[in-house]
């Protein structure tokens, strides 16, 4: 699960400046260069699904700064774009050559391989030749939507990601840190925390250099941490008493319905919480190396980064 609709992906509010937007991409071939083999520049135009989300406005930063055409994909866009609405899908494939795909609520929802599949068959008819999917930890739901991406035709690339470390700056969690304690139905389970600029490093590589069809990167940070730990680096960071706490999660539901959520969405989160943090997915990941030819960055250097801007302040 990356959680990247953990949050209301239009709310401005808890977003920083993106530092060195197209690092991995800028650094590549001319713009002009498009011949056939591994790691050659190509010059496409793309669709942005999530584009104004955690990891979706990044990739649309990196790509603009290396002169692509970018559609961003987004209910405020224009045309605007919905999952729940396919009549929003034909605007925003237009003319376009490639698609970054990020599925909301989450890949790993029931329903998912089927909008997965009606998506991309339209995608592919509409000309689209290039399909990167965000996925998440490994689930029979999301790995049945890759499968159907798998079988659709185009050329494809699936990148499997952990957890992302802006869940706790730009997500739902922020709130909960700024108060001084997270409570979560997860207890000693690690997590190989991503950092939502390395994906997008990724994303933008694959989608601006030959050589990644066909491919699955897992994407993780370069070492394990249970929630509990990654929350003490985010005290240590702020100097400020922040804890977490395990509840559970009958709990964690309660609280959820008290917050306003649907009896659907708390299932949901749920779900996310417990079948998917069961220890499977618990393990280090070389897909930020095999892609960019560099380590992943480090949760302790994301906190500091994020503490030094002061994005969980109390008065925040």
């Amino acid at each position: 699960m990356s959680a990247e609709y953990a949050t209301n992906p239009d709310d401005m509010s808890a977003r920083r400046a993106i530092p060195d937007a197209a690092t991995s991409v800028a650094s590549g071939l001319p713009e002009s260069e498009r011949t056939s083999g591994a790691g050659v520049s190509v010059q496409e135009s793309a669709l942005v699904l999530g584009g104004t989300g955690k990891s979706g406005r990044r990739v649309v930063e990196r790509l603009r700064a290396v002169g692509r055409t970018v559609r961003v994909g987004s209910s405020k866009g224009n045309p605007p774009f919905r999952w729940t609405d396919p009549q929003t899908w034909a605007a925003v494939l237009d003319e376009m050559d490639a698609a970054f795909i990020v599925y909301s609520p989450d890949i790993a929802m029931p329903g998912a391989p089927e909008v997965i599949d009606a998506f991309t068959e339209q995608a592919v008819a509409a000309g689209v030749r290039r399909l990167v999917l965000l996925s998440g930890q490994k689930s029979e739901v999301g790995l049945e939507s890759e499968r159907r991406l798998q079988d659709s035709g185009a050329d494809w690339t699936i990148l499997r990601a952990a957890w992302f470390n802006q869940n706790f700056d730009e997500g739902f969690l922020r709130e909960e840190v700024c108060s001084g304690r997270v409570a979560l139905p997860v207890g000693d389970v690690g997590e190989g925390f991503i950092d939502a600029d390395d994906i997008a490093d990724v994303v933008a590589t694959v989608l601006t250099r030959r050589g990644h069809s066909g491919a699955i990167y897992e994407l993780t940070g370069p070492r394990l941490l249970t929630f509990a730990e990654a929350i003490a680096e985010i005290a240590e960071a702020t100097d400020q008493e922040v804890k977490y706490v395990q509840i559970s999660p009958e709990s964690y539901a309660a609280t959820l319905t008290a917050q306003g959520l649907s009896p659907v969405a708390v299932d949901r989160w749920i779900y996310l919480f417990t079948d998917l943090m069961d220890g499977r997915n618990a393990r280090v990941e070389k897909g930020v190396q095999q892609v960019l030819g560099r380590e992943p960055r480090d949760f302790t250097d994301y906190a500091r980064a994020a503490a030094a801007t002061g994005i969980w302040s109390s008065d925040r």
